[in-house]
């Protein structure tokens, strides 16, 4: 086990170690002088010339890479070219309002799946069944910006329920922090929740179909009782793994559904910074996100060795 945990750790420190090089070599190929964009096209050679000593730039690819990773590792990410403000407060401001937006529409999405995948999947010779697995195919279809566009529509336009944007601190007012989170919640949960539940159900499906099971079955429980006492663990599994493609899903789609719900989160600092042309500050949150995203590849592998006692004897 200590020996499957040390080596997945090293594979995750070996990944980041990668991805830090090619968001660094995607963001240098980039067409455009950073200096220049911060100055504006009037600038003079003088001018130019002492902006990209002050940030670095007149130093090689290599001593730039470098300073770039030693500053993210202590939590440094440098200043803005346009603005010149540190880009960590601000990065770190909008990844707390990010997170409690994919946190949420996580939850949302587990409320919808696990009942409604579970339910698909032992009635899915009856007529509920299929209407169940009928109805998550449409909401794969849908996009989480139409799903926002069409709940601020309803909801807040047409009912008057809910806010249809903006954002509270929920330090400041609980209330109203619940309150305009719940549409973007839903509009990001809703969507994912209908793509894990087709997961859900073809894991149970599997599950159902295995000897134990049925073995359960002709001992007297009842198709939930026996899937709920022996089948639910191992139909986790699989579960689990979509559940990390889904989080990484959630952090791309809330960059999209802050712009619909004007939301002050990570995605839209990204935006912002891809509108100005502010290279560092792009390439600061794209590997904020890169490195969310491994984070949870990672705790994953660590959950898998927890779920299937398999994986523990064989390390």
């Amino acid at each position: 086990m200590l020996l499957q945990l040390a080596r997945r750790t090293l594979v995750f420190a070996l990944s980041l170690l990668l991805a830090s090089a090619v968001v660094f070599a995607f963001m240098a190929v980039l067409p455009g002088d950073p200096a220049r964009v911060a100055l504006g096209v009037q600038a003079t050679p003088e001018a130019l010339a002492a902006t990209r000593a002050e940030f670095g730039l007149d130093q090689p690819l290599v001593a730039q890479y470098l300073d770039w990773i030693g500053g993210l590792i202590r939590g440094d990410l440098g200043r803005s070219y346009v603005t010149r403000a540190d880009i960590g407060p601000q990065v770190f401001d909008r990844l707390q309002v990010t997170a409690w937006l994919v946190l949420a529409g996580m939850l949302v999405a587990l409320v919808v799946a696990l009942p409604v995948g579970i339910l698909a999947a032992v009635r899915h010779r009856r007529v509920s069944g299929m209407m169940l697995s009928g109805a998550s195919q449409i909401g794969m279809a849908v996009p989480s910006f139409l799903a926002g566009i069409l709940l601020v529509s309803v909801v807040s336009v047409q009912l008057g329920w809910l806010p249809s944007g903006g954002w509270v601190v929920p330090a400041e007012d609980p209330v109203q922090f619940l309150r305009r989170l719940i549409l973007p919640a839903l509009a990001l949960g809703i969507v994912q929740g209908a793509v894990v539940t087709r997961y859900v159900r073809s894991a149970v499906l599997d599950v159902m179909r295995e000897d134990y099971l049925r073995t359960a079955r002709a001992k007297g429980l009842g198709p939930y009782r026996a899937l709920i006492k022996h089948g639910l663990r191992n139909a986790a599994i699989p579960v689990v793994t979509v559940l990390a493609l889904q989080l990484a899903t959630l952090l791309i789609g809330a960059v999209v559904v802050e712009r619909v719900f004007v939301i002050p989160g990570l995605g839209s600092l990204l935006l912002d910074g891809v509108g100005n042309r502010d290279l560092l500050l792009v390439q600061s949150v794209v590997m904020v996100l890169v490195i969310a995203v491994l984070l949870v590849n990672y705790l994953v592998d660590v959950l898998y060795a927890v779920l299937d006692p398999r994986l523990r004897r064989a390390g």
